[in-house]
């Protein structure tokens, strides 16, 4: 390739901030899929990662629809996300599933769950670098060049309205979105440096501690705590993880849980120890990703509960890894069930993609 913008480039990063900011800048919804720069050389396409790493081979579809609309010599950032079978929400579990080792099973996914690209910024376009204009006109650049795409190419949606952002949070959630980027309009495009803003939803839950990881170091610390709810029926089910503890506190844990080490035929995950770590379809689809990671773990008696911050759920597990808010001695395990959890109002994710973001659907 010989663009003014060559691969491999690390996208721009966004920096977490508890509130919508004032001020001059563009706000866009969250996508929650994989954060993709996609370059265009002729009939040279490569889509790239967010590890600068080549995603081009597991989505096909999108590089046929990226030959036949985007402009011939262009740079685009943006968001690979799938929609659910009904087109209602965001399904992040099925976007893991394409990243598959064989060909024919990315061939197949490829007609049976296909992607979606969403572009929200503007690198190159011809042999123009646009990487240090400033944001506004990076954007307005960025329309007229996409204003023919088409599904399964969609441009975000953005506004300088700061009311009307705040109405998106809230309501987009609802199509699986992930919260608000915010960028200043005067902004240069700066790769791998968070020089952007991200406003995400959060929450709080009591989880059981039903189990833990050993840390990197080795024995004697915690690298992470297993959470469960527990579900309708009574069984204990997996919820996520919390595990951003510093030193010394994942020692103490690690002391702390040892009372509570118990055998697997003792555990309600006792299907665990025979399927070496891969106890759910994240986990599974994770461990290609970090191939060398162990996925198993010690498990407790489902004795203690903490507090947890999340921002939302995928599926029955939380979409991140959990923070970790306080112990709760006041809770019984038993208490810790689903019913807790905020549902967000159902939004019609189709009307975001079209562009048409004011379409609700719950009503």
């Amino acid at each position: 390739m010989n663009l003014p913008v060559n691969p491999p480039v690390g996208p721009m990063l966004a920096k977490p901030v508890k509130n919508i900011p004032d001020g001059p800048y563009s706000f866009e919804p969250k996508w929650d899929g994989f954060r993709s720069i996609i370059f265009r050389d002729g009939g040279e396409i490569e889509i790239g990662s967010r590890n600068e790493r080549p995603m081009t081979r597991y989505f096909p579809e999108l590089a046929e629809a990226f030959a036949a609309q985007l402009p011939g010599r262009c740079v685009i950032d943006g968001e690979i996300v799938i929609p659910d079978s009904g087109g209602r929400r965001l399904d992040f579990e099925a976007l893991l599933q394409r990243i598959h080792p064989a060909a024919s099973r990315v061939t197949l996914l490829a007609t049976s769950t296909p992607a979606h690209f969403v572009a929200f910024d503007l690198l190159a376009l011809g042999d123009t670098n646009y990487c240090e204009r400033p944001f506004a006109e990076r954007r307005a650049a960025l329309e007229t060049a996409l204003a023919g795409v088409r599904a399964p190419l969609h441009l975000t949606p953005a506004t300088t309205d700061r009311s009307l952002a705040q109405r998106w949070f809230s309501q987009f959630e609802g199509a699986g979105l992930d919260g608000l980027i915010v960028k200043p309009l005067d902004g240069a495009y700066e790769p791998d440096k968070r020089v952007m803003l991200k406003v995400k939803h959060e929450r709080t839950a009591d989880c059981v501690v039903a189990g833990y990881r050993v840390h990197k170091s080795g024995p004697g610390a915690i690298g992470s705590l297993l959470l469960g709810l527990y579900t309708d029926t009574g069984a204990l089910a997996s919820v996520g993880v919390v595990g951003a503890f510093g030193m010394d506190l994942r020692r103490e844990l690690f002391t702390q849980m040892q009372p509570l080490v118990t055998t697997f035929d003792q555990h309600p995950w006792n299907w665990a120890e025979h399927q070496s770590g891969q106890r759910t379809p994240r986990a599974a689809m994770a461990s290609r990703w970090n191939a060398d990671k162990d996925l198993s773990f010690i498990p407790l008696r489902p004795e203690r509960v903490v507090e947890v911050r999340y921002d939302h759920m995928e599926g029955p597990r939380f979409r991140h890894t959990a923070q970790f808010n306080r112990w709760r001695p006041d809770r019984e395990p038993r208490s810790c069930t689903y019913a807790q959890l905020e549902e967000p109002v159902s939004f019609n994710l189709a009307g975001i993609l079209e562009g048409r973001p004011a379409e609700n659907s719950h009503g």
